[in-house]
């Protein structure tokens, strides 16, 4: 009997002493020393590694005695260490983590260490990705004139040291490629939000951007947009010269599609364009200033909220009539009402004969 466990322990003995690694395995062991210059690592039976100076710095927050995970590099050095790479370890398991995370679509979190043009550096899982401007969600795209290229860049530092919540978009070891999405997390949400948004709704929110075209609002996490001409019932000629970022808006839902809100701010007030025509009738004379000239005519300011034109064929006959020799651009002239068109918002003029 004692003969028989001694033979078992004989076995056990050889079966560890035969124990082998070779390159690219991931083995398990517990800290031995911590240097400046080199981790050695107990691996038991298989004996010990050595993680070289070069990673000394990603592994210096190990302890003595910690259980550790590492790749094998080189399987038996000159001096009898295996050679290992905790940082390699790491890596492929964050990209088993990663893999697994987008295949399930969790939401998981990310601080970006840097910013260009093109989006924010992220790491997560010891894995360096990347999160576009494109995949920004409404809270955080920079939304700037297109020329504003160093505004955008300063809009994204701000970003940097800050959590977001985003999905994995794109995985590939392969070729080292990581692409994260914020839009991606924020769009469940989104969607019931939307559910509760109707056409006429009045809703508020922060202007995130200000371009050529008009605002960009963020209504709760969805972008909103306020397109120039409903800024105001008078003639808009910059819309940075009405709201700056950060300010808070009120506007009404006019459209609603699956990724934005269209706005306006101009329809939660009256319009004066009406009080201001409501006495005008056809046959008046009137004063106003000529605001703009065109190869089809002058336009007319003849109240703040009221423009009107004067087209070409009131301006004598034949095709060779040209109202840049007629005009003069901002000078105040007499002119006949010829029409009032209040369902399409148009007043026709003509000049007054005198």
């Amino acid at each position: 009997m004692a003969e028989a466990k001694k033979s078992t322990f004989d076995e056990l003995l050889a079966k560890d002493s035969n124990k082998t690694v070779a390159q690219g395995d991931t083995v398990t062991g517990n800290v031995l020393s911590v240097k400046k210059h080199e981790i050695l690592i107990d691996l038991g039976a298989i004996g010990v590694g050595l993680v070289p100076r070069r990673e000394a710095s990603f592994a210096r927050n190990l302890e003595v005695g910690q259980e550790v995970s590492a790749s094998v590099i080189e399987s038996e050095m000159e001096d009898g260490y295996i050679l290992l790479s905790l940082r390699k370890a790491v890596k492929d398991k964050g990209w088993d983590e990663i893999q697994a995370k987008m295949d399930n679509a969790e939401i998981v979190e990310v601080i970006p260490f840097d910013a260009n043009r093109g989006g924010l550096l992220v790491e997560y899982e010891g894995i360096r990705g990347f999160l576009p401007v494109s995949q920004l969600s409404a809270e955080h795209y920079p939304r700037v004139g297109s020329s504003d290229k160093d505004e955008i860049l300063q809009r994204l530092n701000s970003l940097i040291g800050k959590s977001i919540k985003v999905r994995v978009l794109d995985a590939s070891k392969k070729d080292n490629k990581l692409i994260f999405s914020e839009k991606e997390a924020v769009k469940d949400g989104l969607v019931a939000r939307f559910a509760k948004l109707a056409i006429g709704d009045t809703v508020k929110g922060t202007v995130t951007g200000v371009v050529d075209f008009g605002v960009f609002v963020n209504v709760d996490g969805i972008e909103g947009l306020v397109h120039i001409s409903e800024i105001s019932w008078e003639r808009v000629n910059s819309p940075a010269d009405y709201v700056k970022v950060g300010d808070v808006v009120e506007a009404k839902i006019i459209a609603i599609d699956k990724e934005r809100l269209s706005l306006s701010m101009k329809q939660l007030k009256e319009d004066p364009w009406l009080s201001e025509v409501e006495n005008l009738k056809k046959g008046a004379k009137i004063e106003g200033t000529v605001t703009r000239i065109t190869p089809f005519g002058a336009f007319v300011q003849i109240s703040p909220a009221v423009e009107a034109l004067v087209h070409v064929s009131e301006l004598g006959e034949g095709n060779d009539v040209d109202p840049e020799k007629i005009f003069t651009l901002n000078e105040r002239k007499e002119f006949t009402v010829i029409d009032v068109d209040k369902e399409n918002r148009k007043i026709s003029l003509s000049i007054a004969k005198k």
